[in-house]
């Protein structure tokens, strides 16, 4: 379908089918959420929104870890400051320290605390043992310190393997105990499992636990949670998967940044989030052993801005855009995964401070995943608020809203102030011509002339911010996609075959045809590479192969076979219709 048109009056025609959507689909939520709603679609509706209050979903929120593995860090009662100066309603804390837990009390901060691993076995083996504990520990500073969740232990099967046996039983006394002190309905109990515990994770629909762990630990452990009414939690770290095979991974993949996914070939879900990939892992893996409704919420992830012994992926922008795109997936309810698309999610950002005492030395990664230095300055900009940080950020569309909803959010935008000009066709930004590239452009002038205002990128969950400048939404100017003979000819025909498989006219390599000849693994490469980056109308992502290619903006010549730039079929002109 050519996109030349836009119309407003489309979003009269648009709104039952989001109605019939929201309201039907929709869990209920409480009245915060229902607020929240209610803004989002006033933005995109104007202010008679008459269904905007039963509209009402439930979401996840969003924290973070405050570690104190370090020597220099402020008194608990400025942290506390801090905290709520930011925005930021939700802590993790690995231990009970009297003072930091004294310093939350009555200020509506919800607080997770931990049972350290050294106090495992003693919970494991003595309820009495664990009642103590839970009175000292928890009840002692509960209800005035919002005290929501006991974690036992932290990482166990990693750092304390030999508590591996303990630690269901730890927590099934820890749960006891609470129930005993009239607690268990309001806090519930947990253990943080790093993602090693999942043998499996690619594909996703592969992912299962570990043989050592999965029937003797995983099962009654799931078995425990659920019969609770509590959830798994598991530290996702997409950053450590991505700075090991950094030309096998896709960059935006890795940060949530748009990109065109990766397809798992079990279940045809695509996945554009490293997380996702990896959060639903899990969720397969808790399949597999039968608890398929169970949550699994995110205990710790981040991406840290310095450190060199991993390589060039630790920095402050990586850092930054990845954070930034978790923090407000979860502010805007966009929790589900494509396995789990109705699922809610609490996700802890690691960390709160940069902590000295951690790792090796300075340049160790260890020292650098906090939000704030010691001295409370921000390493970089984000915003716990929900209106996105006062650094560069930009509007994009989100694909999975699909084109009904883009059409009635990119009509309102173009009519209520954004510049919509230039994706006009014949306009510098009419290509690439995609629904999702004019919706981009069109939610992003919108954003940038309401300087980047709290609300004004979510079109009721049709767009969200990104804070790497993206491609693909405006290509003014011609180019080319080829091939980085520096990829090496194996990569190259790995890319090469990917493409001719999923929709490049590979025809004219093959032998006798017209580009052919000059009979090399580059020039075949970029033939393919090309066809593909044409075919997909020069989306973003769509000329990476996994650093096997690279975008150019004169005609590549190979021999006497000249790289067209546009060789897609174009479709009758159609206009914009509703669906």
């Amino acid at each position: 379908m050519a996109l030349t048109s836009f119309t407003v009056v489309l979003l009269g025609a648009a709104f039952p089918l989001l109605f019939f959507f929201f309201f039907f689909f929709s869990p209920a939520g409480n009245t915060d959420d229902a607020d929240r709603v209610a803004l989002q679609l006033q933005v995109l509706f104007g202010a008679n929104c008459y269904f905007c209050l039963v509209l009402i979903a439930e979401a996840g929120e969003v924290g973070v870890n405050y570690g104190r593995v370090a020597n220099d860090l402020p008194d608990p009662a400025s942290v506390v400051e801090l905290l709520k100066q930011n925005g930021i309603t939700m802590v993790k804390v690995f231990d009970t320290n009297p003072r930091v837990l004294a310093s939350l009390a009555s200020t509506g901060i919800k607080v997770a605390v931990m049972m350290p691993n050294e106090n495992i076995a003693a919970a494991a083996g003595d309820q009495q043992y664990a009642l103590d504990w839970a009175r000292s520990n928890v009840a002692a500073y509960y209800p005035a310190t919002q005290i929501r969740a006991v974690a036992v232990g932290n990482e166990v099967f990693d750092s304390s393997p030999g508590l591996a046996w303990s630690l269901v039983p730890a927590m099934a006394n820890v749960h006891r105990a609470l129930a005993d002190l009239g607690l268990a309905d309001a806090i519930e109990v947990s253990t943080p499992v790093a993602f090693s515990a999942v043998d499996v994770s690619w594909p996703p629909s592969a992912g299962r636990f570990r043989g050592d762990i999965a029937e003797p630990v995983m099962r009654p452990m799931l078995d425990l949670l659920q019969r609770t009414g509590s959830y798994l939690t598991v530290n996702l770290y997409p950053f450590f998967a991505y700075a090991a095979v950094p030309d096998k991974i896709s960059h935006d993949y890795f940060l949530g940044n748009p990109n065109p996914g990766v397809r798992d070939p079990v279940t045809g879900l695509t996945y554009t989030s490293l997380l996702d990939a990896q959060l639903d892992a899990t969720h397969f893996a808790m399949d597999k052993l039968g608890f398929t409704g169970l949550r699994a919420f995110i205990g710790e992830t981040g991406s840290p801005s310095g450190g060199t012994n991993r390589g060039p992926a630790a920095s402050k922008e990586n850092a930054q855009a990845y954070n930034n795109n978790v923090i407000n997936r979860v502010l805007s309810g966009r929790t589900g995964t494509p396995h789990r698309p109705d699922a809610d999610m609490d996700v802890y950002i690691f960390a709160l401070f940069n902590e000295n005492q951690k790792g090796f030395g300075p340049n160790d990664i260890e020292q650098h995943f906090g939000l704030f230095y010691p001295d409370m300055r921000k390493v970089y900009e984000f915003d716990f608020h929900g209106g996105g940080p006062t650094a560069e950020s930009w509007c994009v569309a989100n694909a999975g809203a699909g084109d009904a909803r883009l059409l009635a959010a990119l009509d309102y935008a173009c009519a209520n102030g954004a510049d919509c000009g230039p994706i006009q066709p014949g306009a510098p930004c009419f290509e690439p011509n995609t629904m999702v590239a004019h919706a981009s452009y069109a939610f992003n002038s919108y954003y940038q002339r309401n300087h980047r205002a709290s609300g004004t990128c979510d079109f009721a969950g049709a767009a969200y911010i990104v804070y790497h400048e993206p491609a693909g939404t405006c290509d003014p100017s011609t180019s080319w996609c080829v091939a980085n003979a520096g990829a090496g000819n194996a990569r190259l025909l790995v890319a090469l075959n990917y493409a001719c498989a999923n929709g490049a006219d590979c025809s004219a390599i093959q032998p006798g045809a017209a580009c052919f000849e000059p009979n090399t693994m580059v020039a075949h490469a970029s033939y393919a590479f090309n066809s593909y980056y044409q075919r997909n109308h020069r989306a973003s992502g769509t000329c990476d192969f996994a650093g096997a290619a690279y975008i150019v903006h004169q005609a590549p010549k190979y021999g006497n076979c000249e790289l067209p730039s546009k060789i897609w079929i174009e479709e009758p002109s159609e206009g914009y219709a509703a669906i």
